[in-house]
């Protein structure tokens, strides 16, 4: 009998707390399910604000066997800032880059890629930075730039190209805010 009230009971009162966490119509929007901030802008697997472990062990993965390392000097100031560079070969479609990176504390503050070529490299890099990245921000003649905000901090990617005649240089450059502002604590300022 004890048995019998407790599922009359479940079997009225289940349907109706169900119908109570339906919205009502006209009641206003609950708010959206919240989503994790964006991840990261990275370009040929390398991403700033990482460790140099990882920057590292991956530049060395793309040098080409018998070519020059990747060669690191600390800066004069101090061993905390250090400046890394190594020309590496990405194996999804062969390019070559000078592959540079800024570290402060263990972790990589900037990365840039550059190269050089024709008309016709700077219009692939403008194609395919634009379906990486989105629509770019013309920060000047010659740069585009792509901001990122979010997991606490801000991170940027720009795209630079100079040339002379038929003769570009690029470079491809994605940097960490929160980092690279600690580079001020080991530089001098000018007077």
């Amino acid at each position: 009998m004890v048995l019998r009230r407790r599922y009359l009971l479940v079997t009225v009162a289940l349907p109706a707390a169900l119908a109570a966490q339906v919205a009502r119509p006209g009641a206003p929007p609950t708010a959206p399910p919240r989503h994790p901030p964006p991840a990261s802008p990275s370009y040929r697997g390398f991403a700033p604000g990482g460790a140099y472990r990882e920057f590292a062990t991956r530049a060395r993965a793309l040098t080409r066997q018998g070519a020059d390392p990747m060669v690191c000097n600390t800066s004069r100031n101090t061993a905390q800032l250090m400046e890394c560079g190594v020309v590496i070969r990405d194996p999804t479609d062969s390019a070559s880059f000078y592959l540079s990176a800024y570290v402060l504390e263990g972790k990589v503050a900037m990365i840039s890629f550059g190269d050089s070529g024709g008309v016709q490299l700077v219009d692939r890099l403008k194609a395919d930075l634009t379906a990486r990245f989105g629509r770019p921000h013309a920060a000047k003649n010659g740069t585009w730039q792509w901001n990122y905000r979010g997991g606490g901090g801000a991170q940027t990617v720009r795209f630079n190209w100079r040339g002379r005649g038929s003769a570009r240089w690029i470079f491809i450059t994605l940097w960490d805010k929160r980092v690279m502002d600690g580079i001020a604590r080991y530089v001098g300022r000018k007077p």
